[in-house]
C-alpha cells in the first residue's frame, strides 16, 4: 500500500470534500480518501496508482491547482 499526499487549492468545503472523493474512489487500486479542509490536504492510499491518474481524477473534481507534497 501506497500513501501519496496532495495539496489541493481551493477546497473549502464539504461539496470539495464530496467531489474529490467521489472521483479518486472510483480509481481501481484506491482504496482510501482523505480530504482535510483547513490544511487542502488530500490523502490517498493505494495499490500501484500512478501520479497521473490521481491528479487527473482530482483535477476532473474541478481543481487544477494540485501539488504533491
Amino acid at each position: 500500500m501506497t500513501t501519496t499526499t496532495y495539496h489541493v487549492a481551493g477546497i473549502s468545503c464539504d461539496h470539495c470534500v464530496r467531489a474529490i472523493t467521489n472521483e479518486v474512489k472510483d480509481i481501481a487500486g484506491v482504496s482510501t480518501v482523505t480530504v482535510d479542509i483547513p490544511t487542502k490536504i488530500v490523502t490517498i492510499e493505494h495499490t500501484n496508482v500512478s501520479a497521473p491518474v490521481l491528479v487527473a481524477a482530482i483535477n476532473e473534481a474541478g481543481f487544477d491547482e494540485v501539488v504533491a507534497q
